[in-house]
């Protein structure tokens, strides 16, 4: 065991600064006019000890890894304190009469859309319970059912519905039976919709009376035997049958306006009560009227007349289908009652029936005369068979201009 140090001697230096001086009442001066007291004998003195300053630890970082480009976030803007509307308004700060004025607009724009569709559908129902209705097919054999839809359409020469002093100004003369002054054929099917003419004095078998004019059917026997005369020469079956008065044609154009004519030469016809001039020129319901009955100022007679009566149903139904006609309520009930009181249908027409009528009757894509061997109109025997079954097979498509012709005379 190593030998313990000899402690300090007293009055030895070790001593004294280990122990102090018991003899010594001063005070160490420890600058500043500070001073330490002298420690006692018997207090224990340690000798300071000045450690070695230390640097400050650093942090190992573990090596940076590559980050994808952040661009950096826009500034924040400061939240905006709300304010309060003020008094009477709502929360939108719009007075609550602007507020609910929208919503009454809408509402106002709703009950006037719904009373113009109302109006659009009434207003033809109750035209439609104007129109005479009758029994326009025979019983019997009559031709199986084809594709399309085929109307037999007539305008004859009533003087129903019209006065006494209308009669003189339109030229009509007496009631004294019927006859039919316009026959046609309208076909709607797949194909393009055709309108083909049947000249009055075409030459064919009536049921009954023997070889004679076909108008003389209908003063035979009325719509009925004169549809059977038309399905028995033609063997296209007949779905509808639509029938217009004098009258009717008059309150159509007028109700539309009137139409335009354009008659290719001057037209002086004291029966028919027609004095035109040559080009298209504006008519009303007795210059119209006048045009499709006049058949003495042409050489072709009734076959220039049928022509003339197409051009006159394709003006008005032009008419009646514009967007204008719909829009124009005023226009719209005059239309659709015109010729309600002189228009006569097959029963069982119904009003959608009526509406394709109308639609095609308009503007056909087709528009001919039925085809004739000579102007005694004598149907060709061999081109009008043609024409007859492509109408039958609903093949219109196919119906080529050597068929379909203004005058009905081969090309």
């Amino acid at each position: 065991m190593a030998d313990r140090r000899e402690p300090p001697k007293p009055g030895t230096p070790e001593y004294r600064w280990l122990y102090g001086d018991p003899d010594e009442t001063r005070a160490t001066d420890t600058g500043g006019g500070k001073k330490r007291p002298v420690p006692q004998s018997d207090e224990t003195r340690v000798m300071p000890v000045v450690l070695p300053p230390q640097r400050p630890r650093q942090q190992r970082q573990a090596p940076s890894r590559p980050t994808a480009y952040r661009p950096p976030a826009p500034p924040a803007s400061p939240p905006r304190r709300p304010v309060s509307p003020p008094p009477g308004t709502s929360p939108s700060g719009r007075p609550p009469q602007a507020y609910r004025k929208p919503r009454k607009v809408r509402r106002w724009i709703i009950l006037a859309l719904a009373a113009w569709l109302a109006f659009l559908v009434i207003t033809p129902v109750l035209a439609m319970q104007k129109i005479e209705k009758v029994d326009a097919f025979p019983s019997g054999d009559r031709p199986a059912d084809q594709p399309g839809t085929t109307y037999l359409v007539t305008g004859s020469d009533s003087r129903k519905g019209l006065t006494a002093k209308q009669r003189r100004r339109l030229h009509t003369g007496g009631d004294v039976g019927q006859r039919t002054d316009t026959i046609m054929i309208l076909h709607i099917g797949s194909g393009p919709d055709l309108l083909m003419s049947i000249p009055r004095d075409s030459l064919v078998e009536v049921p009954g009376h023997g070889v004679t004019k076909i108008n003389a059917a209908f003063a035979y026997g009325g719509p009925k035997l004169l549809t059977q005369t038309v399905e028995q020469n033609t063997g296209i079956r007949i779905d509808d049958y639509v029938e217009i008065g004098m009258g009717g044609v008059v309150k159509l154009v007028n109700a539309v306006g009137g139409i335009t004519i354009c008659p290719t030469q001057d037209m002086d016809d004291p029966l028919a009560n027609l004095h035109v001039k040559k080009g298209c020129q504006h008519a009303n319901g007795r210059k119209a009227l006048a045009y499709a009955r006049s058949r003495h100022t042409s050489g072709l007679g009734d076959i220039d007349r049928a022509k003339h009566q197409r051009e006159v149903v394709g003006q008005v139904g032009h008419k009646a289908v514009s967007i204008w006609s719909v829009l124009n309520p005023v226009r719209y009930w005059k239309l659709t009652h015109a010729g309600a009181s002189t228009l006569t249908v097959s029963k069982g027409t119904s009003t959608f029936a009526l509406a394709r009528f109308a639609r095609a009757m308009a503007s056909p894509d087709k528009s001919c005369v039925v085809p004739l061997a000579d102007l005694a109109v004598h149907w060709d025997s061999e081109r009008s068979a043609r024409m007859f079954r492509l109408i039958r097979e609903d093949k219109t498509d196919e119906i080529g201009k050597s068929l379909c012709t203004d005058s009905g005379l081969a090309g």
